[in-house]
């Protein structure tokens, strides 16, 4: 019963609010003549659509999965390209419908808070999340875990959230809390999250590149990484292991970017600070910076910066974003998750 509500809640609502994956089953290309032996193949090897064929580089791609020759592969990619736009040209006026037609914003709980964002969490984006400890980072994770399930129309996303959790902070009895809230069954909202602990920096790639089976399969809007870099402190130590550390976290980041295109989901990440011993002589009020340098820096495509205020206060302010100007904006933690903050 609570699966058959479950679906009812993140299944699709009216046609005024349908929202379009571009995404296609790898299962496609027989229409084009690959053999079902080795689409079977590629989807072992990690391939579930048509745009991941276009989307992963050359010694990627197919070549490297095995049973499948360099010319079968070859095959296969090309057969791709005629089915997805995916790596093409089109104009500023296709794509700006494009994201019209596809792009989904998903509530944070806190009116001045989507404001500020423009209307909520974006899918087909890297948003992080980074402060100190307490100012809210996890609370925002889970409210926006019962958030993506309501209707659009609501200001949800009408799907399904997977959280991978590197600290073991994921409650689902915050999730209960939350859910009941926004008026939804806690039973049927925790069945639409699925949740997988990683203890190592490969344990979380290798979550990250089996959900991509999933969200194949079933309506998803929402990816949390929680935390994205607690790992790779721990894994990875001293200067000399710097470089590849580095490396790992931007195959780790490209490897996100390329789900939350692929799938049109929201994909959300937390991030810790580190104190900047030189922030102090440069007269910098905050002097804290996010781990992780500048790949994370680039690799994200918002930053938000989250603080304590008085009390239950909390601000977030926007550090870097390709469409949303400089600008801070006041919530709050309470029971209920994020909320509304009352002076």
């Amino acid at each position: 019963m609570a699966e058959q509500v479950a679906m009812e809640q993140a299944q699709v609502q009216g046609e005024d609010e349908m929202v379009v994956d571009d995404f296609q089953e790898i299962e496609a290309l027989a229409e084009l003549g690959v053999s079902a032996a080795d689409v079977k193949k590629a989807k072992e090897g990690g391939f579930y659509t048509i745009q991941s064929l276009i989307m992963n580089p050359r010694k990627q791609r197919l070549h490297a999965v095995k049973g499948l020759s360099e010319a079968k592969a070859d095959k296969m990619v090309e057969a791709a390209k005629k089915l997805t736009t995916a790596g093409s040209w089109i104009s500023g006026a296709e794509a700006m419908q494009k994201r019209a037609r596809e792009i989904v914003k998903v509530t944070t709980g806190a009116a001045a808070l989507d404001t500020l964002l423009g209307g909520g969490m974006e899918t087909k984006a890297i948003t992080e999340l980074y402060g100190e400890y307490r100012t809210g980072k996890t609370q925002l994770c889970h409210t926006l875990c019962v958030a993506v399930q309501l209707p659009i129309t609501q200001g949800g996303g009408a799907g399904k959230a997977a959280y991978v959790d590197t600290e073991g902070t994921f409650r689902p009895e915050r999730i209960r809390a939350i859910a009941a809230r926004f008026n939804l069954d806690p039973d049927a909202v925790l069945d639409n999250i699925v949740v997988g602990r990683a203890h190592t920096v490969d344990g979380q790639m290798e979550l990250l590149q089996a959900v991509g089976a999933k969200m194949v399969e079933e309506p998803y809007k929402l990816l949390i990484v929680d935390s994205i870099m607690a790992l790779f402190r721990t894994d990875f130590t001293g200067r000399g292991e710097l470089a590849e550390r580095q490396q790992k976290l931007g195959q780790m980041m490209a490897l996100l970017k390329k789900i939350s295109e692929e799938f049109n989901v929201a994909v959300v990440v937390t991030n810790q600070v580190m104190s900047d011993p030189g922030g102090g002589m440069t007269f910098v009020a905050d002097p804290k910076k996010p781990v992780g340098g500048h790949v994370m820096a680039h690799a994200s495509t918002q930053r938000l910066y989250l603080r304590k205020g008085k009390g239950e206060q909390r601000v977030a302010k926007v550090v870097d974003s390709p469409c949303l100007a400089e600008g801070e904006a006041s919530f709050a933690l309470s029971d209920d998750g994020v909320v509304e903050y009352k002076e």
